[in-house]
């Protein structure tokens, strides 16, 4: 049966909101990304067979199909084509798995999965609208569904609610998220400290590290920071932070790897997505790291490494309590609350980093997973040689 590797990861440093890579045009984030990915494998580039890359809110500058043109953008061959995939949060994830699926069914030998987002230029869907305010049926991607209206009836839908809503079910009170947030921020600060993303990381003009952690945070700060909704128990720094940023992956078979001379550096061990509730929206990593584990025959204590995308503080902490996971192997390096969360980058993002701390511990088993829009979620377990 084919195999599929990953034989190169990289990412730029994530910038925050109205920071150093604010003014940078998306395609060229991704073009950044996908030259320097290009030059540290040594690949031809000519011998790329597709170009997958996750981002949401395609419209502006993102418009117009962004894996094709942060190819073109990076001054990369033609005759390679590009296409961009949308499973919300999980989009770069997503990316990596049609990657991987292409090279797995035999078809293609060499594909690179990554994504891009400037979130400063393209604000989130419906950003004009206050946080607090849930989309309705009147204005939001449901309206005028009858079908959506007989199954769920006119219950509002919002990432913000249903964050609520998972911190009400599982019973986290504001007080755990933010030392769950506070330690975030401490890892992020402390794998920054150590150089532990160096080899990762492609400084992008003066922006040489990630921007989002903050040293001087503290459950005192955030404790005084109002809620994001009336009686609720979010607040912004329970929540991941807007930011930009692109990624890439290159992945190959086994017959790119004899004709390119190619190292592998994990294998693709497992693939797969799971669906959940809409309405709660972010729950699905628990159903879905339970599928992954079930058809893969291992137990959560053989995943030596966890990467879970940081939404919601509560997110995170309901997985942990449901699937058993060792806290102290998850998100270790810290998460989207401390680093960002460039939405259609961030599942290339965490992947890219995934490998290289499998790498620097020596751990063989890594598994990432993150919740997305509609009540879904992607699992990707990898394995490193």
């Amino acid at each position: 049966m084919p195999e599929a590797y990953i034989v190169g990861a990289v990412r730029t440093p994530v910038g925050r909101r109205g920071g150093g890579l604010a003014a940078a045009h998306p395609a060229d984030l991704g073009a950044h990304a996908l030259r320097a990915l290009m030059d540290r494998t040594g690949v031809d580039p000519a011998a790329v067979e597709d170009v997958v890359f996750g981002c949401l809110d395609t419209v502006g500058p993102q418009a117009g199909d962004i894996a094709r043109t942060s190819w073109l953008a990076a001054g990369l061959p033609e005759e390679v084509p590009g296409v961009t995939v949308d499973r919300q949060c999980g989009s770069g994830q997503q990316a990596v798995h049609f990657a991987a699926q292409g090279v797995l069914s035999g078809t293609q030998d060499l594909v690179v999965a990554g994504g891009t987002q400037n979130m400063s230029q393209v604000p989130l869907a419906y950003a004009t609208r206050r946080a607090t305010e849930p989309l309705g049926l009147t204005d939001g991607p449901f309206a005028g569904s009858a079908g959506w209206r007989a199954r769920y009836g006119d219950r509002p839908v919002s990432q913000f609610l249903g964050a609520e809503l998972i911190a009400e079910k599982w019973g986290i009170p504001r007080t755990a998220m933010e030392e769950f947030a506070l330690r975030s921020h401490r890892r992020a600060v402390r794998a920054a400290d150590e150089g532990r993303f160096d080899r990762e990381l492609v400084p992008y003009g003066p922006v040489t590290a990630d921007e989002g952690p903050r040293r001087d945070t503290s459950l005192a700060r955030m404790a005084a920071l109002p809620p994001l909704a009336e009686g609720g128990r979010l607040t912004a720094a329970l929540s991941s932070q807007i930011s930009d940023g692109a990624a890439a992956l290159l992945l190959a078979s086994d017959r790119a790897l004899r004709d390119h001379g190619l190292t592998p550096r994990a294998r693709v061990h497992h693939l797969s997505v799971r669906g959940d509730d809409p309405l709660r929206m972010l729950t699905a990593p628990i159903p879905a790291t339970a599928l992954a584990l079930k058809k893969t025959g291992l137990t959560i204590d053989d995943i030596d490494l966890v990467e879970i995308n940081e939404a919601f503080a509560p997110v995170v902490l309901a997985w942990l309590k449901d699937t058993g996971a060792d806290p102290e192997r998850t998100n270790v390096n810290g998460g989207a609350l401390a680093l960002g969360h460039p939405l259609g980058a961030s599942g290339a993002k965490l992947m890219t980093t995934l490998l290289h701390e499998l790498e620097r511990t020596g751990g063989r088993y890594g598994l990432q997973t993150m919740c997305e829009g509609g009540g879904q979620a992607n699992v990707t377990i990898i394995e490193r040689l």
